[in-house]
């Protein structure tokens, strides 16, 4: 019997992945030992600045940077990570903002400038509510997790040690903040602090039917040695990922499953919005369209230089 080749997988704690997580789901030829004890900014930074995995999920966004300045990953089509971003733009509500265009000029908070969530934000203010990024006065608390050299006429600057944008914008010293996940002052219904759209599910929905776009925010990359020394390993895993979804689908049928009154309900009007596999993987026309904008928004935005092809991104997973 052939031994197994071992290798790390660090990734979220998804019911997507949850088969791969529990060794229900195997790939083919590979041991996974799946680690799911950390956030996402330290796996991205663990990956990209340590190499500490084999395999990780990781910012699509730090992704394209990297592998534009050159280092040795390859990614294969599995997108783990998806979220519509009109909702995650908070305002300090004494500020007099009331539509998109009065962010110009304006005190804006980041976690950091390269989140593949920031990024989509920022391309969808400029592209369709004309914000232009570079007429925005951006404020950040983190270090990148990739190292990027921004455009100089970027209005860009880190907070003191110490403070954080959630307080800042509470407080007033921010206008507005943009943030990958929900705030606490948001959780907590603070009337300082509202959405730059209230209405943002309806501006998604719109937003999915125009452009037929469900942002992608995580790629699921692998160290280039791994594939050189294994080149059957790429489209092995697809397959196993592919499995555990399949199966992630089959068990969310059960409305028991999760504790939401009208979990089914949501199930049904997700999968008439956005189909049966809202979780798509592979480069069909569809995540072309959605990795090519992502793409023009990162060089716009001063990640990369260049456009690049998504086969040179991409390995070949089309056989086991």
């Amino acid at each position: 019997m052939s031994k197994k080749l071992h290798l790390t997988l660090a990734c979220g704690d998804y019911e997507i992945v949850r088969p791969l997580i529990e060794g229900t789901v195997q790939p083919n030829g590979i041991e996974l030992t799946v680690l799911t004890d950390m956030t996402s900014d330290i796996r991205h930074w663990r990956m990209i600045r340590e190499r500490e995995f084999d395999i990780a999920e990781l910012s699509m966004s730090n992704f394209l940077a990297a592998k534009f300045r050159g280092q040795s990953f390859i990614a294969i089509p599995v997108f783990l990570h998806r979220r519509f971003r009109h909702g995650f733009t908070f305002i300090n509500t004494s500020k007099g903002i009331h539509k998109p265009t009065d962010l110009i000029g304006k005190k804006v908070g980041l976690r950091n400038f390269s989140a593949t969530s920031n990024l989509w934000i920022r391309g969808i203010l400029e592209h369709e509510f004309q914000v232009p990024h570079k007429k925005v006065h951006w404020y950040k608390q983190d270090e990148e997790e990739v190292e990027i050299v921004l455009p100089k006429d970027l209005s860009l600057q880190k907070i003191a040690p110490g403070k954080s944008v959630e307080r800042m914008i509470v407080e007033g010293e921010l206008d507005a903040l943009i943030h990958p996940e929900l705030i606490t002052p948001i959780l907590d219904r603070d009337p300082r602090v509202g959405r730059l759209f209230p209405n943002y599910k309806e501006l998604e929905i719109a937003y999915y039917h125009r452009t037929g776009i469900f942002p992608i925010m995580h790629t699921t990359a692998i160290k280039q040695e791994v594939v050189e020394r294994h080149p059957w390993v790429p489209a092995n895993l697809f397959q196993a990922f592919e499995k555990a979804k399949e199966i992630a689908y089959k068990r969310m049928e059960n409305p028991r499953r999760v504790a939401l009154a009208w979990f089914r309900h949501a199930l049904e009007e997700q999968e008439e919005i956005l189909g049966r596999d809202p979780w798509v993987y592979g480069l069909g026309a569809a995540n072309r369209k959605n990795l090519e904008t992502l793409m023009q928004y990162s060089q716009e935005q001063g990640f990369i230089g260049g456009k690049m092809a998504l086969e040179d991104l991409f390995a070949e997973v089309g056989a086991g």
